[in-house]
């Protein structure tokens, strides 16, 4: 049930980052919904990987030993190791984009895709 949860919460952001791209011209706008986009396929990942009642796979001197049977139990660590990873990566990204954000406000005196500049402000 739990991941059933999380799947329609993960499609639901992955719709809501999408309609905020393709309908949106202010270019913070347009990078929040990238990130909500970016949130919902981490969390669609996440509970992918989820396994019901599992376990976390960290083996101790009092565990039994592992074997075929009892490896299903444990919850598959790649999933959340691959979201870590993407979060550093997206944190990455938009820390550029701002900057590129920044920078083309500065040029444009607007944060609208598409203004157009005057023969004079292209000069400056």
């Amino acid at each position: 049930m739990e991941t059933v949860l999380f799947g329609i919460s993960a499609f639901s952001l992955v719709l809501v980052g999408i309609y905020g791209v393709l309908t949106r011209r202010n270019i913070i706008k347009i990078l929040l919904a990238l990130n909500i986009l970016e949130t919902g396929i981490n969390l669609l990942i996440v509970s992918l990987g989820n396994t019901p009642g599992g376990k976390a796979p960290i083996l101790t001197g009092s565990t039994a030993p592992v074997t075929p049977d009892t490896a299903l139990f444990f919850a598959d660590p790649l999933p959340q190791a691959l979201v870590l990873t993407s979060i550093v990566i997206g944190l990455g990204t938009t820390a550029l984009a701002l900057t590129l954000t920044l920078r083309y406000f500065r040029s444009r005196k607007s944060l609208e895709l598409g203004a157009e500049m005057t023969r004079e402000e292209a000069a400056e």
